[in-house]
């Protein structure tokens, strides 16, 4: 579920004793109420005795929310479970036999949460959860809208596109047009602006529920219509139809007790595990779908939920119920209406038992109109635009699956429906791993450029395909590395295939092979064959300028988040005869600019000098001169940075006229500001104080440039080697500015310094 149609997440508080049960009382009754049709008319569409209906959402709401260890699913009798409940009583001949189905489909259950096979909960995608939840708001919307307007022809609880009657949800919703009902219609669309009027209002903090409110204002004007003999009053057929029993022992005796002699036939063990497997997969589907309504976002334990499960259909099954499953519309009512805690569960299951008793000609006045609003707008929360909106941005691997799953669901069953979108989104898994077992990106080293290609996790026989065509597009007389470091497994054929190719057509195309990573179980060795450090051959095919390129590419790497893989260990054993670096780098000692972080560069590429303000003073030129005349470095570099503490002490310190071992009691740092400080030019600075805080970086940030112009032009001065070196073109001297914010390097290509 989007952040955009979700509840608003609330910290992961305790809730106060008081304000806990207040929510918990409210969901409970606004549940009872939505819950008390929808067991009267699952039951009627299974097939199976009012009561059952009822038995299911009491023991549903009293015992499993205990065993639970979800705090906001509520559980009952499940539309997804009518077909199942019409097949098997045909099967097995009555409704007794299979009750003890229902009562060893419990025992089942309650094996596979001992054997936690509740896992199965975390393959199922995000997306298809996401299609599940908005598949139900729709259905919820387009099978409301008619018993919103009196036509009550298909029973409440009925979620399947296909009707017994023969008609199906939209042929339904046709027919509604032309069977109207006047004073259901009033009462219906007045709750519904109700409800939609009510979360923008000064009463959504109210502790009375809003759908409580519809549902006594619908039950009083339709007792004022009664009363004035109105044609507008609603008849029996639009109200809740609850069978009225004389006490307690009546309800018992109309209850059907399981036929335990049917234990003895071999179809009811079939029965059982059909039972079992499809209540537990509507189950662990609408429990992953109510964790993510959840607005505490708390996660409910699957394996607990299964035994839970398990032990309300045993003992639904004995006293004469229906299949109990978590039930997806009254969890998302439940949560719609406030509830914290799994009391709001129990509390439903409790007004169920005992109104159903004790107070049955009242509910019977309660109006299917007001009950069709409250679903209608859970229905529209649900399936908000917003939901659609975001799984059409993050992509047609996402919508798609997504998409099918609410069609699907629309027009099957929930069942049906969501193995359609698993298997859509299997097949997209399956593309995508076809297509995308590997990475492939070429590497431009020191020594050449190199195709690199990274191989995923799992590497198996369907991506052999995907892998020849790779290989095939390999330059003749190019580079490739395979690299299997992050890979746990190589299918034998793919195996076979790299070795073809690194015998016989890398040979005959002449191209270089290396492995990397190959563990030694596949009996193929690891294999290097290019260059990723520099050597003495590649330091003497270097010019200066291409150094220069390196540097800017390297950069490059280091802004895009594409640096170079690189084999640091093998690196360090490469260069620990010798080293033959590219450049010498002269920086400022400031932690947020590492230089062969910044330019990406490996070991042994360059000589890296770092100083507070990257200033030259004798040591570091002697450094230069090693690293070019005596080791061969092709370039000096001398990089400042953007935000630089030493230029702007520096400036700080040139304003006031102090000195800096005064200023910090550092004895020796007045060198190093005294050499910042002749790239500052008199009069350059903005009069009178400071602007802003902006301005000040910008003013500083110019020095900063002129600094390292500063220091170029000393070098160059004062170093006679590196003069002559770079007079002859072996070496080349450029100046350059980081920035820490963005971590890009820009050249000073030339800086004409003022008098």
């Amino acid at each position: 579920m989007s952040e955009t149609n979700a509840p608003t997440p609330v910290p992961s508080v305790p809730l106060s004793g008081w304000n806990s049960l207040t929510k918990d009382l409210a969901g409970g009754l606004v549940v009872f109420l939505v819950a008390l049709p929808l067991c009267l008319g699952i039951a009627l569409a299974s097939g199976a005795p009012m009561v059952a209906g009822i038995v299911s959402g009491v023991v549903g709401g009293l015992l499993v929310s205990w065993l639970s260890g979800s705090h906001t699913s509520v559980s009952g009798p499940a539309a997804g479970l009518v077909a199942v409940v019409l097949g098997q009583v045909a099967v097995l001949g009555s409704y007794e036999a299979f009750l003890v189905a229902v009562i060893m489909a419990g025992a089942i259950q309650i094996l596979l949460g001992a054997l936690r096979a509740g896992f199965i909960a975390a393959f199922f995608p995000s997306s298809v959860i996401k299609g599940l939840l908005a598949a139900i708001g729709l259905i919820l919307i387009l099978k409301q809208i008619p018993h919103m307007v009196g036509h009550d022809a298909d029973p409440e609880g009925s979620m399947g596109f296909l009707q017994a009657d023969g008609k199906n949800t939209l042929s339904e919703l046709f027919s509604s047009l032309f069977d109207l009902d006047a004073g259901a219609m009033m009462i219906g669309l007045v709750s519904l602006a109700i409800l939609l009027a009510w979360d923008r209002s000064r009463f959504k903090k109210s502790l009375i529920p809003a759908p409580l409110v519809v549902v006594l204002l619908g039950v009083a004007v339709n007792l004022v219509l009664k009363a004035k003999g109105s044609s507008w009053a609603i008849g029996t057929s639009h109200l809740v139809q609850l069978p009225t029993v004389a006490g307690i022992g009546e309800f018992l005796q109309a209850l059907p007790s399981p036929d335990l002699k049917a234990f003895g036939n071999p179809a009811i063990i079939m029965a059982a595990v059909t039972i079992a497997v499809v209540a537990s997969l509507e189950t662990l589907l609408n429990l992953e779908a109510v964790d993510k309504l959840d607005p505490r976002k708390r996660v409910s334990p699957p394996n607990r939920e299964l035994m839970a499960q398990g032990a309300g259909n045993i003992v639904s099954g004995l006293l004469g119920g229906l299949p109990i499953t978590s039930v997806i519309v009254r969890s998302s009512v439940n949560i719609n209406a406030g509830a914290a805690t799994r009391l709001s569960a129990f509390f439903h299951g409790a007004l169920l038992a005992l109104l159903v008793l004790f107070a049955p000609r009242w509910l019977n006045e309660i109006p299917l109109a007001s009950l069709a609003a409250v679903l209608i707008v859970t229905g529209l929360k649900l399936a908000s635009p917003a939901l659609f909106r975001q799984m059409w941005a993050e992509g047609r691997s996402q919508f798609v699956p997504f998409i099918v799953t609410v069609l699907a669901i629309v027009f099957t069953d929930l069942l049906i429906g969501v193995l359609i979108g698993l298997g859509t989104g299997l097949a997209f898994i399956l593309h995508s791993n076809y297509r995308r077992p590997l990475l492939r990106f070429m590497e431009r080293h020191a020594g050449g450029d190199v195709l690199r290609i990274e191989f995923s996790n799992q590497v198996s026989f369907l991506n052999r395909a995907v892998l020849e065509q790779a290989l095939d597009a390999v330059p003749t007389n190019g580079h490739v590395v395979l690299d299997a470091r992050n890979t746990d497994y190589i299918d034998p054929d793919i195996l076979d295939l790299i070795e073809d190719f690194r015998k016989q057509t890398a040979p005959a195309r002449n191209l270089k092979v290396s492995l990397m990573g190959f563990k030694d179980r596949y009996v193929m060795e690891d294999e290097i064959q290019y260059v990723d450090v520099s050597t003495r051959e590649v330091q003497a095919q270097l010019t200066p300028e291409r150094v220069l390129q390196f540097l800017k590419e390297g950069n490059e790497r280091f802004v895009t988040g594409r640096r170079l893989t690189r084999d640091l260990a093998r690196q360090v054993d490469a260069t620990s005869a010798a080293q033959y670096p590219m450049a010498v780098v002269l920086s400022c000692i400031d932690s947020r600019s590492p230089v062969e972080l910044i330019f990406d560069m490996g070991v042994g590429d360059a000589f890296v000098i770092r100083i507070a303000g990257n200033v030259a003073k004798e040591k570091v030129l002697g450094s230069m001169e090693f690293a070019c005349a005596v080791a061969g470095a092709r370039l000096v570099l001398v990089m400042g940075h953007t935000s630089c503490g030493a230029v702007k002490a520096a400036v700080e310190l040139f304003e006031t006229g102090n000195t800096a071992s005064k200023a910090t009691g550092c004895e020796h740092l007045d060198s190093l500001i005294n050499e910042i400080q002749k790239s500052i030019v008199p009069g350059t600075k903005p009069h009178g104080d400071w602007v802003t805080k902006e301005t000040k970086l910008i003013y500083v940030d110019d020095v900063a440039k002129r600094n390292v112009a500063t220091t170029i032009a000393y070098i160059r001065s004062a170093s006679r080697t590196l003069r002559e070196l770079e007079a002859s073109g072996k070496i080349a001297i450029h100046g350059s500015m980081y920035d820490i914010k963005t971590g890009r390097v820009t050249y000073l290509e030339e800086i004409t310094l003022k008098a």
